[in-house]
């Protein structure tokens, strides 16, 4: 589309035209823009002579060239330059592309994982795809137990979908459970997303994957947009059995020296509330928590009234609303490794993609969890049962037997 001036000039100062008298010999074109150029006569010069004048003639002339020829000349040659680097590259083979493109690692196949789930092409597929099955219909009938019995009726805002990660690329919704394998999953996802920059989920800092701007949420997108998604994308999560969930991130928030800001946030107001006597160095750091006190923090009602609970210690029902957003696949921490890799196979990139091995030397099992509820009281125990009721029974997690121990 041009925009033109009624009545105006174009802006540019077009080359005068050379005066042509009749007697004037013939004139053919130069090397320039211009037509002003006089060849010599060549029957009365040597042929040497002769090309030597027409070089020299022709640099006058282009010396002679005004400004806007000569950035059309340089404008064409280096057009010309980038056409042919064009068709060198592709020509190139293959291999011998940069590591780092995005099709290296892991390529879109013609088939996404939410179609690959429910009509799987693998007989491995299928035999994983009934144990998942049981998951969904475990996890729907618990939803409609609660809804009968439950007045409560409300619907997801965009502030609520903070948790779950998007993969564009491969058709995936991840909600991120603290303290479920969570870190390694980031990294799965930044390496999914990255277009090629990371080749292996171990490459990425624990605190890199933690930072929000490396992944896309789900929030992130208008409300037509989320829900096109929730309906083509295949959305998991992971969980956990709830107590061993909950005494992982008491060791990791608040014994473990570096965690100062829990310490600050949380131990201190924890240790202002349920201890009595409390040392001002207690009062100040809050880094030494009783588990005792911790449990008795979160069955507070004046806890509840605060707001929700920190993430690393609130309910997957609350992160995740299970009763809301149907997942696809529920994997869970106790088979982490082989429902990880169950994933990356209906997004079809395991050939090129492996869930990270985790170190379980470190693993807050059903043993250490037990020692860890023998320093409350009963009472304590049936309260945080209760608060984390709904995750014991949605992922049928049976009730642990130190429960009622008295």
């Amino acid at each position: 589309m041009e925009i033109v001036r009624s009545g105006g000039s174009s802006g540019l100062i077009e080359p005068r035209a050379p005066l042509v008298s009749s007697s004037a010999p013939s004139r053919r074109p130069g090397p320039g823009c211009s037509e002003n150029s006089q060849l010599p006569h060549v029957h009365q010069r040597p042929l040497t002579v002769f090309l030597s004048l027409t070089m020299k003639q022709a640099l006058h002339e282009l010396m002679r060239m005004n400004r806007i020829c000569r950035m059309v000349l340089v404008t064409c040659f280096g057009s010309f330059i980038l056409v042919i680097f064009y068709f060198q590259s592709m020509f190139q083979p293959v291999m011998r592309r940069s590591p780092f493109v995005a099709d290296v690692c892991c390529p879109k196949t013609s088939r996404n994982a939410f179609q690959e789930l429910y009509n799987p092409t693998q007989a491995e597929m299928s035999s994983a795809a009934f144990l998942h099955q049981a998951r969904r219909d475990q996890v729907a009938e618990t939803c409609r137990t609660v809804g009968a019995s439950s007045r409560k009726r409300r619907v997801l805002t965009p502030s609520d979908l903070k948790h779950l990660v998007v993969d564009e690329e491969h058709g995936l919704i991840y909600c991120y459970v603290p303290k479920v394998a969570c870190t390694n999953w980031k990294r799965v996802m930044m390496v999914l997303t990255s277009h090629g920059k990371y080749a292996h989920p171990m490459d990425i800092p624990s605190n890199q994957a933690h930072v929000p701007s490396n992944l896309k949420t789900l929030n992130q997108y208008s409300i037509p947009e989320i829900n096109h998604r929730l309906k083509t994308f295949l959305k998991f999560l992971f969980v956990r059995e709830p107590f061993e969930r909950l005494v992982s991130a008491y060791r990791n928030k608040f014994t473990l020296k570096y965690n100062r800001s829990f310490h600050k946030r949380f131990g201190t107001k924890i240790v202002r509330r349920y201890r009595r006597n409390a040392t001002q160095e207690a009062l100040q750091g809050g880094a030494d928590v009783r588990f005792r006190e911790f449990a008795e923090y979160l069955v507070d009602p004046a806890t509840l009234r605060e707001g929700p609970l920190n993430e690393h210690w609130e309910t997957v029902y609350s992160l995740c609303h299970p009763c809301h957003i149907r997942y696809d696949v529920v994997g869970k921490y106790e088979t982490l490794e082989e429902d990880s890799n169950y994933v990356l196979r209906l997004a079809g990139v395991a050939d090129r993609l492996r869930f990270p091995t985790y170190a379980k030397s470190t693993r807050t099992t059903d043993q250490m969890a037990a020692q860890f509820f023998q320093n409350i009281s009963g009472e304590q125990r049936a309260r945080l049962y209760q608060l984390y009721r709904m995750d014991f029974l949605m992922f049928n997690y049976s009730t642990p037997s130190y429960l009622n121990a008295q």
